[in-house]
């Protein structure tokens, strides 16, 4: 079974692993599950309505130029272009970079209506969406690789990020420029706590260096307006890693009633308190087991599973 992943590759230095590491992940467990799956890329570069339309010719062609049993594409935009041709049929998934925007939430009811099976990263999505088909979608989370996310011992890991072992380090989310992902609001927390504690920016890292920081950091902080199930949140969890987050996406259920991991609200001295908690009171927490159910291997199968629908 031939499948070709079609998602956005916009950056001039796009590197799918690096920037969209839930994809390369999920196709690379996909793989390890099947060994007779076999998998290509096509990275729409354009941008806007005009410049994502604009690959269909090219899509077409590398359609024409070998057989494909699958398209499988990765969110509204991308889904709307692969489902412009009816000669492979089309799964798409959702995340929440387009069902929790207005317009592509519209936009994602075309892409629903042509694709051949859907998948929502969770629940939340599933519900704001225009329209889904009843036995049409699945709800299956984008997964986490648990051989590379995994505890490792602290002083190591800042050793090799080149990390002060007196400091306190707070990880944020994203880049600090990513409108989504609310910094005002994580540095007005910061603004509330001791100067010694620091803000580390989650961006221009390698995998492995993601990884590590989980493990160098005191806590993992996320503040977004908007997710739908966030790796951060999951990946930190893997790592044995405290969490504060803003009540967003999936984030609340995943978390439960973890010890040492703490919802806030989106007052700045409500997340500067969460933190303080965290930051006062360092102690070991064992998360890793309460998200197992993402691991890689497992959603591969269910992944899997809807492939044969199209069959």
């Amino acid at each position: 079974m031939r499948i070709l992943v079609v998602c956005s590759g916009n950056k001039p230095d796009f590197d799918l692993r690096l920037h969209q590491a839930f994809i390369f992940d999920q196709v690379e467990a996909l793989k390890q599950f099947d060994s007779t799956l076999q998998f290509d890329y096509f990275f729409i570069r354009g941008k806007g309505i005009r410049g994502y339309l604009s690959c269909l010719s090219e899509l077409i062609d590398r359609l024409e130029s070998r057989v494909y049993n699958v398209v499988h594409a990765h969110v509204t935009m991308p889904a709307l272009v692969a489902n412009l041709q009816r000669r492979v049929p089309v799964i798409t998934t959702f995340h929440g970079s387009d069902i929790n925007v207005p317009w592509l939430r519209v936009v994602s009811l075309f892409a629903e209506l042509l694709s051949h099976r859907t998948i929502y990263i969770s629940p939340n999505l599933a519900k704001k969406a225009v329209y889904t088909k009843k036995n049409k979608h699945a709800i299956i989370p984008c997964g986490v690789d648990f051989d590379l996310f995994k505890p490792r011992p602290k002083g190591e890991s800042r050793q090799q990020l080149g990390l002060a072992d007196h400091k306190r380090y707070v990880l944020f989310s994203s880049g600090f420029t990513n409108p989504v992902k609310n910094y005002p609001l994580a540095k007005a927390a910061m603004d509330r706590l001791p100067e010694e504690v620091e803000l580390l920016e989650l961006k221009n890292y390698t995998r492995e260096q993601v990884a590590l920081l989980f493990n160098a950091v005191d806590v993992a902080l996320m503040t977004s307006h908007s997710e739908g199930s966030p790796q951060f949140v999951k990946e930190a969890l893997a790592s044995n890693c405290p969490v504060v987050s803003t009540r967003v996406g999936d984030v609340e259920s995943v978390l439960g009633d973890l010890a040492g991991c703490y919802l806030t609200s989106y007052d700045a001295a409500d997340v500067a308190a969460k933190l303080q908690l965290v930051l006062q009171n360092p102690r070991p927490i064992s998360s890793r087991e309460s998200v197992r159910r993402f691991d890689n291997r497992l959603i591969a199968q269910q992944v899997w599973r809807v492939y044969q629908q199209v069959r």
